[in-house]
């Protein structure tokens, strides 16, 4: 029996091009002013929202470079796990860091 799925790959770097009709909708909406735009089926964000809100897990933070003095045996512990200490070391440091945040607020 013959499959009646379509599967359709889209390649975000090669997008198709914007027909005439869509270029069109596109300069309108953009050229709506803020105060047309209707907005009262989206609910006011209250605390309570932001409470359970999380990072975006995609978020890649900005490296800085650092040197530090850590104790030998703490090091060889860290290299023991294998390639990636540094990265262990920075996940150890970010758990402390959010513990501590939350604690204090």
């Amino acid at each position: 029996m013959k499959s009646k799925i379509v599967r359709y790959q889209f390649d975000p770097t090669n997008p198709p091009p914007l027909t005439d009709k869509q270029k069109a909708e596109i300069n309108a909406l953009a050229a709506r002013p803020d105060n047309e735009i209707d907005v009262s089926d989206i609910p006011p964000l209250t605390d309570d929202f932001w409470k359970n809100a999380v990072r975006n897990p995609f978020r890649r933070p900005v490296k800085q470079q650092a040197t530090v003095r850590l104790d030998a045996d703490v090091m060889a512990w860290l290299k023991s796990s294998g390639k990636g200490y540094q990265t262990r070391l920075n996940a150890i440091l970010r758990k402390a860091m959010l513990a501590d945040l939350k604690r204090r607020a």
